[in-house]
């Protein structure tokens, strides 16, 4: 299910996250967020580059939820909690996965959560 981004096509696996996580920038974050059904804010943006600075400084390392919760804390200056999140990413999966996807990361293995 390839992403048409301003007449390019960028290649992904079978369940829509990008073949190469180099392919990513903010327009084609937009069209997949539009697939998704995600309405991109400044918060959704914070959370997708904190998910791309944590992946590519610390060797593909995926956070989830509980370290995205922690981080947004800090990043926003007041408590956040899961809720946050899946109102933010709603999609199946839980935010990590749906937030991954749209920030152009690989699908992540685990089941998410804590």
């Amino acid at each position: 299910m390839p992403y048409e981004v301003n007449g390019q096509t960028i290649e992904t696996d079978e369940n829509g996250y990008l073949a190469d996580p180099n392919d990513w920038n903010e327009e084609v974050a937009k069209v997949i967020a539009e697939a998704e059904g995600v309405n991109l804010t400044q918060e959704h943006w914070d959370v997708m580059k904190y998910l791309r600075d944590t992946y590519f400084e610390e060797g593909g390392h995926q956070p989830n939820n509980r370290e995205m919760v922690k981080a947004m804390s800090k990043i926003w200056g007041r408590k956040v909690g899961s809720k946050d999140l899946f109102m933010l990413f709603p999609g199946s999966g839980g935010p990590s996965k749906q937030a991954a996807k749209i920030a152009g990361l690989p699908e992540t293995k685990r089941k998410g959560g804590y």
